[in-house]
């Protein structure tokens, strides 16, 4: 059985208005490109993070060791008395 012969599709490729990269000096690779983008997309789409609060076995610990609360908002509320 003969097997068919398959030629290549060209796509074309479309150039957006605004690039949101454009390489001014060197010839980088594909896949350093690649990275690039990723890195670039990957900084653009992070949603800030909520500030951490210390749990409450970080205050259980301090009072064991007699440690004073730290001041700043409701540090009343972590004294001791």
């Amino acid at each position: 059985m003969e097997q068919p012969v398959v030629e290549p599709v060209e796509t074309p490729v479309v150039e957006p208005e605004n690039p949101l990269l454009s390489v001014v000096k060197g010839e980088p690779t594909p896949e350093e490109l690649a990275a690039l983008t990723a890195v670039v997309l990957s900084l653009g789409s992070a949603e800030p993070a909520a500030p951490e609060r210390p749990g409450v076995r970080h205050w259980v610990r301090r009072q064991q060791l007699r440690l004073a609360p730290k001041p700043g908002p409701d540090a009343w509320r972590r004294s001791l008395g």
